[in-house]
């Protein structure tokens, strides 16, 4: 959910509500400004009320970089799209070229990158398997072909293509 705070928008990244034996209950907030990237934690009474930010999801395509922005194509207007990198921040480690994501928009600027929550990719770079751990419980670390690293199985060899979970940066199951 996203509202609007001071006229910035603002991500709803949990909330917890306080009921009080005789008073009224208390909400906590913790919001992400999704223009500055800092975020907020407040309290509330529950009569207090919020307007919603008009926010607008488009399909985008990536397309390529110039040093710290990164540009993107609308995927209906063809339109092209930068985004700065510092609302990027460790997303950008999932993004190829022509990688399909969601820009989040807001007043006609891109505020934020939705990207797919499991991806598939190819291992670019990992340590030869070793006889004896074939098993599961064997871990080692794996570049991915997009540059992110993560904790695959012993049993992975460079060249496979696995499913990725995204948010937990983690090892999901190979590809068939």
């Amino acid at each position: 959910m996203t509202l609007l705070i001071d006229d910035q928008p603002h991500k709803v990244l949990s909330f917890s509500i306080m009921k009080q034996a005789r008073g009224a209950a208390k909400t906590t907030i913790k919001f992400k400004n999704l223009k500055k990237g800092n975020t907020i934690e407040n309290t509330y009474r529950s009569q207090e009320s919020f307007d919603p930010a008009e926010v607008i999801k488009a399909a985008a395509q990536y397309t390529y970089s110039d040093g710290d922005n990164y540009f993107f194509m609308d995927n209906e207007t063809f339109e092209e799209t930068m985004i700065e990198g510092d609302i990027m921040g460790d997303k950008f480690q999932w993004v190829t070229e022509g990688s399909e994501v969601t820009l989040v928009m807001f007043d006609g600027i891109a505020i934020d990158l939705l990207i797919p929550n499991t991806i598939n990719a190819k291992i670019a770079e990992t340590e030869p398997n070793m006889k004896g751990n074939t098993s599961g419980a064997f871990t080692k670390p794996a570049t991915l072909e997009c540059g992110a690293v993560i904790s695959v199985p012993g049993f992975l060899e460079v060249g496979e293509e696995i499913r990725v979970d995204t948010e937990k940066k983690t090892y999901l199951e190979r590809v068939k």
